[in-house]
């Protein structure tokens, strides 16, 4: 009994030390050597080096001047990092819809001279409710609130999102997008701050 228990000790103590130890030290090594960037949280600077956020990680914006990503239901108030997830609300909710149809109202009293009807995705959650991108479309929705507010030129600012359009990985997986807070940094590079406003965050 006692060769038995002491066999099952040394397995237990190995097994600790090279999945609890040592695999996870080689690959955080590995990480950090390898895709710091990455490993150290994909986190965004503004213009003086002071972190902003992450690039996968949506934030909110309400300012007029800056572009809003889709809403968020993570935590209460929304794009809550520490509490990743969705509505789990259904196509049949009627919560779902009465709240679908005010954003909806609300957006397009925001947005009078956007042309189209407003992009789904602007009034749907994503599955984590932190996605940080838009689509090409829902973002050019919105170029003429943002110049508007910024009193510039809407094809300067529809420059911008093109120049930051990202296309497929690969080539051929997910969908042409745009990261809403690079948009939002590299509008206050290019045209500068809104007035009052602190760096895009």
């Amino acid at each position: 009994m006692a060769r038995t228990l002491l066999v099952a000790l040394r397995a237990c103590l190995l097994t600790l030390a090279v999945t609890g130890l040592a695999y996870p030290l080689a690959v955080t090594g590995a990480a950090q050597l390898l895709f710091p960037f990455r490993a150290n949280g994909s986190l965004v600077s503004d213009e003086k080096g002071t972190p902003v956020g992450s690039e996968l990680l949506a934030q909110g914006f309400a300012n007029p001047a800056y572009f809003h990503p889709r809403p968020s239901a993570a935590g209460n108030d929304g794009y809550d990092p520490t509490s990743s997830g969705g509505s789990n609300l259904g196509p049949t909710s009627a919560k779902l819809r009465e709240r679908v149809t005010s954003d909806a109202a609300k957006l397009l009293a925001e947005n009078p001279e956007a042309r189209g009807p407003v992009p789904a995705e602007l009034v749907t959650t994503s599955a984590s409710g932190l996605d940080p991108h838009l689509s090409p479309d829902a973002a050019r929705w919105q170029i003429p609130r943002v110049a508007r507010a910024r009193n510039v030129d809407p094809s300067r600012v529809r420059g911008v999102v093109d120049a930051l359009v990202e296309g497929r990985d690969l080539g051929f997986i997910g969908e042409p997008r745009v990261n809403v807070l690079l948009l939002n940094l590299a509008l206050d590079r290019q045209f500068g701050r809104p007035e009052g406003m602190a760096a895009a965050k």
